[in-house]
């Protein structure tokens, strides 16, 4: 441990050779690469982490990092971000400003909104000096600062950044969640400290006491079992003035320490205690009221507990500071071990330590910090009828809920504990729990808490507003029959205020969505959004479009889809993806785009991962295969990190089929299983309808017509195929599938369907164009097969004109007419290639290929003759997608994501997913790494014939 001054400050380096020797390599090992590693010291308290932690900060200045050091705190554990802010903000260039979280939106989860400015800040620290975080004492790590490392590390891994971590030995915490999660993306270091050995104690006593040092006090430190901090405290203890060798004797049977949840042995504290037990009255004052604050803390916030003006404590603080227990930074004081703070702490009566914090809680408050830095100390004594506690707690889950959902869930859940039955306020703090609890995503809790206070009989307008705020939770969980009937019992029971029976008929026409008589729901809709506008309920209002808009969706009307949606977005920005998504179904790609962009403009919308799958359905649309998966991968990574699964059944759905048309059946054959595994999770009518599509095509391509017309008919009894928006302009590939298998009774229904919905959607080509194709398809209608194409032509949607083509020319060979089936069948493989289906582009070259075999004419004029299509490769230059080209070359310009994602116009998410496979595709782990093959690259091509290389 380092002590002031003098060979101390270096006596928690003894026997530490070899993990100086690894951390030096470590932190050389990121300037050299240029690529980020993750480390965690772990080790019992006392043993020397946090002294290593400081050795690594200081080598890396020497060799020209950006530092930033942060500590997490056991009385801040609860604060959002508190732990990383001493790394982002604590150094002289602080890479974070202040406000950084003072603009994030109050209605959403803005987690990975955060996190994309925090990789920003970190990226553009990174592009100027290696950077080295370290963080101490990681075990009281605060939830929004442990999501923040979980998703970071890896996030920039391609950047020279080193992640330096120490945790107190036990159960696997926060430290081991952490590196578990980088360990796939980035090289990941654990460095277990042992006990030190007897020849290190003995050069701790010689360091401290001089060469003369007695055997007894040898034999005194030998006890220590090797622990440095409680060597080195004992021994400043013998130091002290007027104390005898006995100084610290006897002092492990006194007090306790403040509970947490890394228990310390109590030699540990009693070692500190020795030197403390020396200290002026005075100055053992000022440090118990530190010590309640927490191991960093204000002067004026200890002197106000103090009851003190901050002039009368000035020679307290100077002692404390003189004896080594100190730091003062200039900001805060802090304690320069938390061991030394658990020592003084001890020393508080028991019965004293409750009214102080409860008087620390108040000061806090009072002086302006915000709820949540006092909730630490007021659950400390906390006990049920504590209305106190309860509106701090309120207030504090209030505070956090936009960025750390889980934690308002928790703060909410502990207020309830706290009510009384009887209290006036118990329902009104239940409803806050339910909401907070549908927010973190922890549904069946909502469901429980609300269920239990309904079993309390509360008054009728309590009961309309509970199951309104359970609404949320039973439409994640997919209880569309239960919202149902639950909005409904609650408006029939009548009572209700205005607002909160607008709230409730929204519920039931989004409930209705799911239901066969859209009609109906249609109804309900426009009642709860009449009700919502004479309630000015703004939720209400939101809640009624949403419903309008699914409802409309569900029913194929696109034209009203289009109106509620951009109604909704209107009102609330976070549901822009859905207007963009409502245009797309509508073949308005162009208006898509540029609601994309100008989200992208204005710095992104606050659902990221449904506007990442806003983006993939524009791409797939347009036939950019490559950039699709791209964004899929990204959207499904954000909702695993959100732990909120919303579109991974499509995604994998819509992934498979990708797969499919690279020729890829493994992947897709993997794709169909994590479909059907998060389809068990929400097994809501879409996803198991999309399930079963999945699995058609996927039987159908192995040849298995049986089984593929099995999970057509399995799709069928869910509901009419049209109704799936996800599957509209797939019908023709189940119409051909029923067709292969003899099922005309099948084909013809499914024809009937897209028919019906290209009649509610006149004016859009894809619905027209794919309503002929499945009649063509089903009646073997050569002219239907002709006028597809014709109308597909005049769509957006490449893909969709190229498999109409496809059955098209395969039908004109069936009839004879192969020197027009030549011209087609050309057109649709030209098609494929260009989107990046090379598979299905390499089948229409084999039937090219036959009808040259067979003495057709292989071109005309005006035709070229067909050119072969082969998969991409899949490792080295030639391997990369056209926008992992763009990327790659952006960020070997010098480029940040940030930066990167501007240019380009997608998400920072997005370039990171791109970033991550050209790494893999070229066996590299840095932006320099890759700088270096760029400029090779350069250099060969142009020494290269002309398109010899790209």
């Amino acid at each position: 441990m380092a002590g002031s001054g003098g060979p101390l400050s270096r006596s928690g380096l003894r026997g530490r050779e070899a993990e100086l020797a690894e951390l030096r390599t470590l932190v050389a090992s990121v300037a050299r690469t240029g690529s980020a590693r993750l480390a965690l010291l772990r080790g019992e308290p006392g043993i020397g982490k946090s002294t290593l932690l400081a050795e690594a900060v200081a080598l890396a200045e020497e060799f020209g990092h950006s530092t930033g050091v942060g500590r997490a705190d056991e009385l801040h554990h609860l604060v959002p971000l508190s732990s990383l802010a001493g790394c982002l903000r604590g150094s002289e260039r602080p890479m974070l400003s202040g406000d950084a979280l003072a603009d994030l939106a109050r209605h959403h989860d803005q987690r990975i909104r955060l996190v994309e400015r925090l990789a920003e800040a970190v990226e553009t620290r990174a592009a100027e000096a290696p950077v080295l975080l370290a963080l101490d004492d990681v075990q009281w790590v605060d939830p929004l600062s442990r999501f923040v490392l979980r998703q970071l590390p890896g996030r920039l891994r391609t950047s020279p950044v080193l992640w330096l971590l120490t945790g107190r030995t036990g159960p696997e915490g926060a430290g081991e969640e952490i590196l578990a999660a980088g360990r796939d993306r980035l090289p990941v270091t654990t460095l277990a400290l042992g006990p030190l050995s007897s020849t290190a104690i003995s050069q701790l006593a010689g360091d401290t006491l001089g060469p003369d040092f007695d055997g007894r006090t040898l034999s005194l430190v030998e006890g220590t079992a090797g622990n440095p901090f409680l060597a080195v405290e004992l021994l400043r203890g013998l130091q002290a003035p007027g104390r005898g060798s006995t100084a610290v004797e006897g002092a492990a049977d006194r007090g306790a320490f403040l509970p947490g949840p890394a228990p310390v042995p109590p030699r540990l504290v009693a070692g500190a205690r020795g030197r403390i037990g020396s200290l002026d009255p005075d100055v053992s004052r000022f440090l118990q009221m530190g010590a309640v604050l927490g191991r960093r803390f204000a002067f004026d916030d200890a002197a106000a507990l103090c009851g003190l003006p901050p002039a009368a404590l000035l020679t307290a603080l100077d002692g404390a500071v003189r004896a080594g227990l100190l730091d003062d930074d200039g900001v805060l004081l802090s304690f320069r071990h938390d061991l030394l703070r658990q020592a003084v702490y001890a020393d508080i009566p028991p019965s004293a330590r409750n009214a102080l914090h409860r008087a620390a809680a108040r000061l806090l408050v009072a002086a302006g910090h915000r709820p949540i830095d006092a909730v630490s100390h007021i659950l400390l004594g906390a006990k049920p009828g504590d209305r106190e506690a309860v509106v701090l707690l309120r207030r504090a889950a209030d505070d956090v809920l936009p960025v750390t959902p889980g934690l308002a869930a928790d703060l909410m859940t502990r207020a309830l504990e706290l009510v009384r039955p009887s209290d006036a306020v118990r329902f009104e703090v239940g409803e806050q729990a339910i909401v907070c609890l549908a927010r973190a995503g922890r549904n069946r809790e909502a469901l429980a808490v609300c269920d239990r206070l309904l079993a309390e009989q509360p008054p009728l307008a309590v009961f309309g507003r509970l199951q309104a705020a359970l609404g949320g939770a039973l439409w994640s969980m997919d209880l569309a029959e239960e919202l149902c009937r639950r909005a409904e019992a609650a408006l029939s029971v009548g009572g209700v205020p205005p607002a909160v029976g607008a709230r409730l008929s929204a519920l039931r026409a989004l409930a209705l969505s799911r239901g066969r008589d859209l009609d109906v729901a249609l109804s309900a809709g426009e009642e709860a959004l009449s009700a919502a506008i004479a309630a000015g309920d703004r939720s209400a209002h939101v809640q009624a479009l949403s419903a309008l808009g699914e409802i409309a969706q569900n029913a194929g009307d696109g034209f009203a889809a289009v109106a509620r949606f951009t109604a909704l977005s209107s009102v609330d920005r976070a549901f822009l993806p859905e207007e963009v998504v409502a245009h797309q179904h509508m073949d308005r790609f162009d208006r898509a785009e540029e609601l994309l962009r100008r989200a992208a403009d204005d710095g992104g919308v606050h659902r990221q991962a449904m506007f990442l799958w806003a983006q993939a359905q524009q791409h797939l649309g347009l036939g950019r295969l490559d950039d699709a998966e791209a964004d899929l991968v990204t959207m499904e990574r954000l909702e695993d990190d959100l732990r909120t699964p919303v579109q991974q059944v499509n995604a994998r759905v819509i992934r498979a089929r990708i797969a499919l048309l690279r020729g890829d059946r493994a992947g897709a054959g993997e794709h169909l299983a994590a479909a059907r595994e998060r389809m068990a999770v929400k097994p809501n009518p879409g996803n198991r309808a999309a399930v079963c599509f999945l699995e058609s095509v996927v039987s159908a391509h192995d040849g298995d017509a049986a089984q593929a017309m099995e999970a057509l008919r399995r799709l069928q009894r869910i509901g009419p195929f049209t109704r799936w928006r996800l599957l509209r302009p797939w019908v023709g590939i189940a119409v051909g599938t029923a067709v292969g298998a003899g099922d005309r009774e099948l084909a013809e229904d499914l024809a009937a369907q897209a028919a019906a919905h290209a009649a509610r959607n006149p004016e859009v080509p894809t619905a027209a164009g794919v309503a002929a194709l499945a009649a063509g398809l089903a009646s073997d209608d050569l002219a239907l097969l002709d006028r597809a194409v014709s109308l597909l032509a005049t769509g957006p949607r490449p893909l969709v004109l190229a498999s109409a083509r496809a059955g098209l020319g395969r039908a004109l060979l069936a009839a004879g007419r192969t020197g027009e089936a030549q011209g087609v069948l050309s057109d649709a493989r030209d098609g494929f290639a260009a989107s990046g289906a090379q598979a299905a582009a390499v089948g229409m070259g084999r039937l090219l290929a036959d009808v040259g075999a067979s003495g057709v004419r292989d071109g005309g004029p005006g035709r070229r003759s067909p050119a072969p299509a082969g998969r991409r490769p899949v490792q080295g230059w030639e391997s990369l997608t056209a926008s992992e080209l763009k990327v790659a070359r952006l960020i070997a310009a010098g480029h940040t994501n940030r930066s990167a994602a501007e240019t380009l116009v997608i998400s920072p998410h997005t370039v990171n997913t791109h970033l991550t496979a050209v790494f893999r595709k070229l066996s590299i782990r840095s932006r320099v790494q890759l700088a270096h093959v760029a400029l090779t690259r350069e250099e060969a091509q142009r020494e290269a014939p002309a398109g010899r290389l790209r």
